[in-house]
Order: structure tokens, then C-alpha cells, then sequence
């Protein structure tokens, strides 16, 4: 027989990118009294890698607690982008129910899909929270229909249907159960967590189960297996089994036991089923796996990970810049990166390749590829990486490639522009609806690798208003051939600095990427050619001087701006002959073989 502990709930918010979700969460701690009065505390506190608080979305999902009553909330942070769907799945093991999160005027986008599909398909129960009320194109009532239609669309059961709606404005830290309340507090939507999200379930019966999800490192007491206590209790000090994948079963012993208090991590003696902990002192354990009770190993079910779907080469800098700017240069030093970067990140893979300073890293889309070289690259690593390819797969003789739901929210006067881009791309609209409201929305079936190098191209299109959201939808027949970058390269064809002369009288030539008094080598590349084909320019040639007088010589240069490539375009621009160097400092591209003459 199950029996239940009340004083816990365990709840996963669901948003997409920009909704809120990370601002609500500031404002349940703050309203749980969780910080002092007086303690300074920065916004979106749950955002705590730098990365995460520049580009404004959650990478790495995180949990913390409040206190509400007499009840423990335990809240897990999940990543809206499916790029971090590795993120997502093993988040959702953790909890009860979910709180679906959406924009009063944006309503549900493809992203929010993903994750809620997710977390039906695992029965959990949903409360939804309409946030932004206070937008001046709010839209709320419409907002619920399409949230039920897209429960119905993904076949939640009755059960699942029957959910509470609230409304919030995040930033003031307001919940109502109707637009109309007078509530000015979150409190009705702490009592509908609590009324709604069942409480943790455990056989008392049963010996220790402990569902290793995340894995985190501390410099003090070393690897930290974070999960949920599924049965029984674990104390400190005590001696455990983990069962791996494979059936096996190794000892092992807890040296630290932490639970959550707010957003620290807290030593506690012992803790039992239903809450969430990290636990140190166990070196051996993959994510998935269990730690159980040392007499009676029983393992739970292994969790099951999405494939990636693209693939790329990082490889050690050999450039003639290398080890100039970065600390860590050598291969030996970026495969023990990489490897830890796979223990501890299970939607990444990292093979060896026929080279010994080469190695193939596949994820699940190339945000999340560029993510982890950004990472690396403000911890002080060199590193040469490939152009993104996407991974196919054979089945009986016929090859299939990895395919996207694609949704596009923009103005009704760059429907034109868009459909145009997207279809040499091979992309198949399969529904348009427009609001009335001079947005339209139109959705696509799309081969993943038509969307590498599309989201800045679409980006200009829409002059920057429109919203690019997509999603893995399963395997579909190779579609064929897709143009990539149409034109050639500008590269320098000797090392030296580069001069305002020289860029000068390229400049008819192609769009440079760089400006004047930069060093460069040999193969580099400085800039886009007009034509289709690679060129070849000295782009360090200085003024001669003489000892004439001229009326038209001395007239000042002028030199329009480089064009400077994020690391994102540069993955989108390179050819598969290039290279995109990356230092702490610098962005390099450059041809594969560093010999002039000898590269055609």
C-alpha cells in the first residue's frame, strides 16, 4: 500500500523563453520570506550562470524550496528551449505536477509544447498561471482557449483537463483566481499548489530508491548526485548500492547529505521519501541510475533521453595565433573538458575521432552546441570547430534526417519575405492563422538542417519583430539538396597587420569582417566575397610612399565598418573546407589547410 507525506509538494514550472516563469519564482521567494529584509538579492535570482542572465533564458535546470503554512514547496526551474529537452526530461522525474506558465498576449508557443507534452506523458497534474495581465494587449480569455485546445491537441486525459487557472502579474508578485479579484499577494496560488499538486507517494515497504537526475560538482566534498528520494530514508554516513544501466551494482557511501532551504543547500542528517537531495560521496553513478539500499538493491526504470540531432568537430587550436590569448590549449586539456561536460550533461554526446586531438560532440540543436563552446570559452579554452552537421539515420536502405515543427509569429507585412526564405529551405507550411490583430502566425514542417544559419537571416527579414520558435518532430526522408552560403570568402593571403590602404581598395571586392591594425595569418578569413568564388587579397599592403606631391593622393581614406559576426552567425556562415577558431578573446574563421597556393 502507498502511503502519502503532506508536508511536501514538488512542482516543476513550465514556460516559454520570456515568459515570466524566472520572475515568479523571485517573487514566491520573496513573499515566503525566504531573504531577509534587509539582504540584497539580484533579479531572477534562480538565473545563476552569467550566460544565462545575458541571453535572458535557463539553461540548466535548478530547484529551490519555500515554506507556505506548514508545507514544503519544492520548485524545479525547467529550460523552455527544446534544446535542452535533456534538461527537461529528467526534471519532470522529479516532481508531482507542473505549473504551466503562459503570456496573457502571446499565449502558448511551440516551446511551452514541448515540455507540457512531456509532462503529460508522464501524468502529471497541471495548474496554469496566466502571467503579464498588466500587458496593454493582454488577451487573457482567448489566451485559456487556446491553452485547452492545446491540452485536447496533446490527448490529456480528463483528469488532466479539470486544471485551475490563475492570474499573476510576476512582477508585482499578484495571483488572482479571476481577473476581477482584489488579491494582492500570491497566496491563492501557493493554496492551489498545495490543494491541487498531489503530495509525494512512497511504499513504505521499500528499501532506499534514489533516482540520480542531475550531477553537480563542489570544490570541498566533490561530486554531487542530485535527485529525489522515490522510498525509504538515507542518513549520513550510511553504505549504499548503485545499479547502473547495465544491472550491475557497486557499494558506495554518503559522505554529505544536503537538502534545499530556499535557494541553499543545507546539511541535514537524514532525509525520507518524497523530498530532494544532493548527495555527496559517490563517485560511480551515471544520471538514470539508482541508489538503493545495500542489502536490497532494487533499481527503478532507466530514464529514457531523446537523440541529438546535430553534430559537430571541436579540435585543439593549431592556428599561428594559438596559445596567445587563452589558458588552456592543448587536446589533452579540451578532451578532459569534454568529458566532464558528458558526466555531468546527458543530452550531450562526445565520441573520439580517427584523429587524437579531434572529437565529435553531437547535441540537440546548435544553440545548445554554441552554449557549451561559449561556457568554454570564458573558462579560458582554444579550440577549432567544424561546421555544424546534421545526424541522419539509415533504416531499410532509405535515409532518413531529423525534421522540425517550425512556428513563426510576424507582422503581416513580412509574410512575403519569410515564406520566400523558407522555401528553398524545403520547408512545407502546414497551417496559417492570422489574429486579426496584424500578426500572423504560420507553421512549418522543416529538415533541421535548413534551419542552421536561418534565425539571424529571419531576424533581418522581420526587422527584428518576429518570434522563431522550433521543435524536434521525429525523422522524415532526406529532402534533398539545400543552397547554403552563396558566396565566397575573402581570405589573406600572407600574415602581417591589416591596413586602412589595403581595406580600402578591397572594399568593391565583398564585405569585410575586419577592421584596420588587426593581426592576421596566412588562410585567414577577412571577409565575404561579392562573387561565388574564393579570393585570394593581400589585405596588409601599405602606401608607398614618394617624395611627389599629388593633388589626389593625400585625400583621406574612408572605410565602412567590418561586419562583426556573433559566435551563433559564425557557425551559420562557415563552408565545410572552414574553421571557426575560438579564443577567450577572438572569433577567427580561416580555411582547413593553412597553405596559400595549395588550398585550390
Amino acid at each position: 500500500m502507498y502511503e502519502q507525506r503532506q508536508d511536501i509538494r514538488n512542482v516543476a514550472i513550465i514556460a516559454h523563453v520570456d515568459h515570466g516563469k524566472t520572475t515568479l519564482v523571485d517573487a514566491m521567494l520573496w513573499q515566503s520570506g525566504i531573504f531577509r529584509a534587509n539582504e540584497h538579492v539580484a533579479e531572477r535570482v534562480m538565473d545563476s550562470i552569467d550566460l544565462e542572465r545575458e541571453k535572458g533564458i535557463t539553461i540548466m535546470a535548478k530547484n529551490t524550496s519555500v515554506h507556505y503554512k506548514d508545507v514544503k514547496i519544492n520548485i524545479v526551474d525547467t529550460p523552455g528551449h527544446a534544446d535542452f529537452g535533456g534538461e527537461v526530461e529528467r526534471t519532470l522525474t522529479l516532481v508531482d505536477g507542473v505549473l504551466l506558465l503562459v503570456d496573457a498576449a502571446e499565449g502558448p508557443l511551440p516551446q511551452t509544447r514541448f515540455v507540457l507534452k512531456k509532462a503529460l506523458e508522464a501524468k502529471l497534474i497541471p495548474v496554469v498561471v496566466i502571467n503579464k495581465i498588466d500587458r496593454q494587449d493582454a488577451r487573457a480569455d482567448k489566451v485559456l482557449d487556446e491553452v485547452y485546445d492545446l491540452f485536447i491537441d496533446l490527448e490529456a486525459t480528463e483528469d488532466q483537463l479539470d486544471f485551475p487557472v490563475l492570474y499573476t502579474d510576476a512582477r508585482k508578485g499578484i495571483a488572482k483566481r479571476s481577473l476581477e479579484d482584489d488579491s494582492k499577494t500570491l497566496a491563492p496560488l501557493f493554496d492551489t499548489l498545495v490543494a491541487t499538486i498531489p503530495a509525494p507517494r512512497f511504499d513504505p515497504e521499500m528499501g532506499l530508491q534514489l533516482r540520480a537526475t542531475s550531477l553537480d560538482w563542489d570544490d570541498y566534498v566533490g561530486r554531487l548526485v542530485i535527485g529525489r528520494i522515490v522510498n525509504g530514508r538515507v542518513r549520513q554516513y550510511d553504505r549504499v548500492a548503485v545499479v547502473h544501466r547495465d544491472g550491475t551494482v557497486e557499494p558506495g557511501k554518503v559522505t554529505v547529505l544536503y537538502g534545499y532551504e530556499g535557494l541553499k543547500r543545507v546539511e541535514v542528517a537524514e532525509a525520507t521519501a518524497g523530498e530532494l537531495v544532493a548527495v555527496a560521496g559517490i563517485e560511480a553513478v551515471e544520471i538514470g541510475e539508482t541508489i538503493a539500499e545495500l542489502e536490497r538493491p532494487v533499481a527503478l526504470e532507466v530514464m529514457h533521453i531523446d537523440e541529438p540531432t546535430v553534430s559537430m568537430l571541436y579540435s585543439a587550436n593549431v592556428s599561428p595565433f594559438s596559445g596567445k590569448e587563452g589558458r588552456f590549449v592543448t587536446s589533452t586539456q579540451l578532451r578532459e573538458r569534454l568529458w566532464k561536460e558528458r558526466r555531468t550533461n546527458v543530452a550531450i554526446r562526445v565520441e573520439e575521432t580517427d584523429s587524437p586531438d579531434t572529437f565529435r560532440v553531437s547535441g540537440r540543436g546548435e544553440l545548445q552546441l554554441a552554449i557549451l563552446i561559449e561556457m568554454m570559452r570564458r573558462e579560458g579554452f582554444e579550440m577549432e570547430v567544424s561546421k555544424p552537421q546534421i545526424i541522419t539515420k539509415v533504416e531499410s536502405g532509405r535515409t532518413l534526417e531529423p525534421m522540425e515543427h517550425l512556428v513563426v509569429d510576424i507582422p503581416e507585412e513580412f509574410i512575403g519575405a519569410v515564406t520566400q526564405k523558407l522555401g528553398p529551405r524545403k520547408g512545407q507550411m502546414t497551417k496559417m492563422v492570422n489574429h486579426g490583430t496584424g500578426r500572423v502566425r504560420l507553421e512549418y514542417r522543416i529538415p533541421s538542417r535548413g534551419l542552421i544559419g536561418y534565425r539571424s537571416e529571419f531576424l533581418t527579414d522581420t526587422r527584428g519583430t518576429g518570434l522563431l520558435n522550433h521543435l524536434f518532430d521525429g525523422y522524415a526522408e532526406w529532402q534533398g539538396d539545400i543552397p547554403h552560403r552563396a558566396n565566397g570568402a575573402l581570405v589573406s593571403d600572407r600574415a602581417g597587420r591589416t591596413t586602412a590602404y589595403a581595406i580600402d581598395h578591397l572594399q568593391p571586392r565583398g564585405v569585410m569582417f575586419l577592421g584596420p591594425g588587426e593581426s592576421v595569418y596566412e588562410s585567414q578569413i577577412v571577409g565575404e566575397h561579392a562573387r561565388e568564388t574564393d579570393l585570394d587579397v593581400n589585405i596588409t599592403k601599405e602606401k608607398k610612399l614618394t617624395n611627389m606631391r599629388a593633388s589626389t593622393s593625400d585625400e583621406g581614406v574612408r572605410l565602412t565598418p567590418p561586419r562583426t559576426l556573433s559566435l551563433e552567425q559564425n557557425l551559420e556562415w562557415i563552408r565545410d573546407d572552414e574553421l571557426l577558431e575560438i579564443t577567450p578573446k577572438s572569433l577567427r574563421l580561416r580555411k582547413k589547410t593553412m597553405g596559400g597556393r595549395r588550398r585550390f
